[in-house]
């Protein structure tokens, strides 16, 4: 599994889920847990992880809607 976005705001977190689930790419939120665990202060991001073959697909819908964070 590749990471394809880290970021510390969760309405673009599912904002980009939602694109993916639309494209039948799957996904994963990873740092759920840490990301409590620090007092919603926003200094860890969570990262959304897709399959190595899925990877370059979801980094183009990501980006094709404007998703900040994208990780190549």
């Amino acid at each position: 599994m590749k990471a394809v976005l880290r970021t510390t705001d969760p309405t673009q977190l599912a904002f980009a889920k939602a694109l993916l689930d639309g494209e039948d790419i799957a996904c994963f939120e990873m740092d759920v847990h840490m990301s409590v665990l620090e007092g919603s202060i926003g200094i860890l991001p969570r990262r959304l992880m897709v399959a190595d073959a899925d990877h370059a697909e979801a980094v183009e819908v990501l980006r094709d809607n404007g998703v900040d964070g994208v990780v190549d």
